[in-house]
């Protein structure tokens, strides 16, 4: 990828000493498929073996990386590639890899998550020539190089197979196909055990500060901080909020903050009745009644569960992605605060006054806190009379149930690369399609064509302002609405040996090919 100035810099000084890096991974992937999961875990992971076209820094600003530059000219967008780009097996990466890597996104089977949405516009994608890539949307899309941050470049060639999408997600688990041409290069995966990376030899950008870089699953945020002080790994996600200010006193240590875009929100089920987990009401679903979704937003304090639950690493949340990100709302900087005794009244004013019984899914080990912030969500909710009970699992097994509806409400986080409000509305509020590859996390199922009309309105417009300003809108009338109750954006934490130094990122990811050695 294209490097920081600084990491670049870093990367040079301290290629002479350059050594194996170990990392503890807060979750680990479910897939190495850069296709199949649109999950933080996996993608920190890809886009170290594969590059994209288009990057984003620190601070998701776009930076050239595979394309050195791109045009919109009405309808057709022009990327033009890097000369002498070569792939981990040495092969060269053309016009013809992107055009596979675009056209298998729709084809990869059973996506929990799917990446279509980077590529709702998109009619055809040609070769011109070797270096030329034409890409024709079928209207004006301004979010088409950004987008392009998310699809990093397979090699068609040791891609091809015989099912659709040419190797499978089986198949590149197990290291088949799995060639990139990104900084490092996939060595092997035991789960649940390790991932090993070795830099790539034939990478064209800055050459990165490990030989070898190893990563280690540990999802228990003291075993991690356990891992760093015994010295088995060198640089850990997340330690616990509580051990922040021990870390930062200890000399032999850094500590890396960074304010995040990642909200972390409740997704209320709107479907249907009956909802699963939720009792005493007669067989009715609450849930879609606003009043229901309104009251048990005004049950969460949400600066008390910042600075307590989460130790002050966070920011209380009014909206999907925080203000001034592009399309966030000038008008939903702040959280509103709890008021549980309107939020009793308005339960009673609903028609049920003694409350009801509600089970809230949550992972345990995905998000920052995330057990706790359940703990206390459901507390503040029995406080209002929603009787709360927490089912808490492991990320793989809270997935698997989010994705078949086993929640009426559960807590998720979500991060856009993009930085852009778009995104986020797209895959986690509009209503879901499959065949146009929006709605692709909506799980609570919620469907308001008027936002809808909004955030699709909104793509076509080349102006920034008024892009901006239609989707702004878009996420005032979703929170009006408590279509999904934002509750706080994470401030991200990384620990390290000092003799390692790691920038934060925005979008939370891991990428090592930014960690070097400090002197």
């Amino acid at each position: 990828m294209l490097a920081l100035a600084a990491a670049a810099t870093g990367a040079a000084m301290g290629a002479a000493q350059a050594r194996d890096l170990v990392v503890a991974l807060k979750t680990e992937p479910t897939s190495m498929d850069p296709q199949y999961h649109a999950l933080t875990p996996n993608i920190q992971l890809s886009q170290t073996l594969f590059d994209p076209l288009v990057c984003g820094d620190a601070d998701l600003v776009p930076k050239p990386c595979v394309a050195e530059s791109w045009k919109a000219d009405g309808k057709v967008w022009t990327f033009k590639l890097r000369p002498n780009v070569k792939f981990s097996d040495g092969s060269p990466l053309t016009a013809d890899d992107v055009v596979f890597t675009l056209n298998r996104v729709p084809k990869v089977p059973n996506s929990p998550s799917s990446f279509k949405v980077y590529l709702q516009k998109v009619e055809k994608v040609e070769a011109v020539d070797p270096l030329t890539v034409r890409i024709t949307t079928s209207e004006p899309y301004p979010l088409l190089a950004i987008n392009m941050v998310g699809l990093p470049i397979m090699s068609a060639k040791a891609m091809a197979g015989s099912a659709p999408e040419g190797k499978t997600t089986t198949e590149l688990n197990s290291g088949n196909g799995l060639v990139g041409a990104g900084p490092y290069k996939f060595v092997s995966w035991k789960r649940g055990a390790e991932i090993v990376f070795e830099r790539n030899p034939h990478y064209w950008g800055p050459k990165p500060a490990w030989d070898k870089v190893i990563y280690r699953p540990i999802s228990n945020p003291a075993a991690r901080v356990a891992a760093l002080l015994a010295g088995d790994v060198d640089l850990i996600e997340d330690p616990p909020t509580d051990d922040l200010e021990r870390l930062k006193k200890d000399s032999k240590l850094h500590v890396e903050t960074k304010a995040s875009n990642r909200v972390i929100y409740v997704a209320l089920d709107q479907h249907g009745a009956p909802s699963p987990g939720i009792t005493d009401t007669g067989g009715k679903n609450p849930l879609l009644d606003k009043r229901v979704r309104e009251a048990l937003s005004l049950a969460i304090d949400r600066d008390a569960l910042v600075a307590r639950t989460m130790g002050g690493v966070a920011t209380a949340a009014a909206q999907l992605l925080p203000y001034p990100m592009f399309g966030a709302s000038d008008k939903l900087t702040k959280a509103a605060k709890a008021d549980p005794e309107k939020a009793k009244a308005l339960l009673k004013e609903a028609g049920y006054p003694n409350g009801f019984t509600m089970v809230l899914g949550a992972p345990n080990g995905r998000y920052i806190n995330d057990s706790k912030v359940a703990q206390t969500l459901a507390a503040m909710w029995t406080r209002v009379g929603v009787k709360t009970t927490i089912d808490s699992n492991a990320p793989a097994v809270f997935f698997k149930n989010r994705d078949a509806y086993a929640y009426s409400a559960y807590l998720a986080g979500w991060g856009t690369a993009t930085g852009e409000m778009s995104n986020t509305l797209n895959s986690l509020l509009v209503t879901p399609d499959k065949d146009r590859g929006v709605g692709t996390t909506n799980r609570s199922r919620y469907s308001n064509p008027e936002m809808d009309k909004l955030v699709e309105s909104s793509a076509a417009m080349m102006n920034d302002g008024a892009r901006a300003a239609a989707l702004a809108r878009a996420s005032e009338i979703a929170m009006a609405d408590f279509a999904m109750l934002p509750i706080h954006f994470e401030h991200s934490v990384w620990a390290m040996k000092k003799n390692v130094r790691f920038q934060g990122r925005a979008d939370q990811q891991t990428m090592v090919q930014y960690a070097t050695q400090a002197n």
